[in-house]
C-alpha cells in the first residue's frame, strides 16, 4: 500500500482564529523593523512615530491570541511555538533595532543589544519547555520565571520619550563613552538589565 496522501495546504488548515492574532503580532514587529530601516536610509522621523503605535498594538494582539485560544478552546498544535516566534520579533528584535536606529550604534551597544535578543530567545525557549511543570491543578500557569518578554515595551516607551524630546543620535541621553576600541552609550545598559531580568530563575512574576 502507498503512503496516505496529505491534504493540500494541510498546515494552513491547522491554523485557528487565535493564530491570526499571533500573525498580527508578528506583522506589527516586522513592519516596525522595516520602518527603522526606512529611517536609517531616508532620515524621516515620521517612520519612527508609527513604530510607537505598532509595538503596543503587537502587545494587544499578543493578549488577544491567548484570550481567544482559552475562550473558544482553539489551541492549535503550532500555537505555542508561533506565539514565541512572534514575540521575539515584536518584543526582542524590533526594540533592539529601534534602539540601534535612534543612536545606540557603538560596538559595545551592538554587543548589549545582541545579548538582549539572546536573552529573549532563551526566555521564550525556557517557558515552552517548562510551562507544563508550572501549571496548577486547573492547568493555568500562576507565575513567570523572569519577566515576560512583552514587558520590554517599557523600553519602547522610554525611547518614544527620547524621540519626542530630541534626545536621539548624537544627543542621546547620557552621552557616549569610549571603552577600549569601541563606544558604549550608557542608555544601552537598560537593555542589559532587561535581558538579565528575562532569564532570571529567581525572579517570579505573577501571571495576571
Amino acid at each position: 500500500m502507498g503512503k496516505p496522501r496529505r491534504a493540500h495546504l494541510q498546515m494552513l488548515r491547522s491554523f485557528t482564529w487565535a493564530d491570526l492574532f499571533t500573525f498580527g503580532n508578528a506583522s506589527c514587529g516586522t513592519v516596525s523593523v522595516f520602518l527603522c530601516l526606512y529611517y536609517l536610509t531616508e532620515g524621516q522621523r515620521g517612520f519612527l512615530w508609527a513604530i510607537f503605535g505598532l509595538l503596543p498594538l503587537a502587545a494587544v494582539f499578543d493578549g488577544l491570541d491567548g484570550y481567544v485560544a482559552r475562550r473558544w478552546d482553539q489551541r492549535s498544535p503550532l500555537g505555542t511555538e508561533l506565539d514565541s516566534l512572534a514575540d521575539i520579533i515584536s518584543f526582542g528584535i524590533a526594540p533592539a533595532v529601534l534602539g540601534f536606529s535612534l543612536g545606540l550604534r557603538g560596538f559595545w551597544d551592538v554587543m548589549v543589544l545582541t545579548y538582549y535578543v539572546g536573552c529573549g530567545i532563551s526566555r521564550l525557549a525556557r517557558y515552552n519547555v517548562t510551562h507544563a511543570a508550572l501549571e496548577d491543578a486547573t492547568g493555568q500557569v500562576k507565575y513567570y520565571e523572569g519577566i515576560p518578554i512583552p514587558s520590554n515595551l517599557f523600553i519602547v516607551m522610554l525611547l518614544g520619550i527620547a524621540l519626542a524630546r530630541g534626545r536621539i543620535d548624537e544627543a542621546v541621553w547620557f552621552g557616549a563613552s569610549q571603552l577600549g576600541w569601541g563606544v558604549l552609550h550608557p542608555l544601552t545598559l537598560i537593555y542589559a538589565l532587561s535581558g538579565t531580568a528575562m532569564v532570571s530563575s529567581t525572579l517570579r512574576v505573577p501571571k495576571l
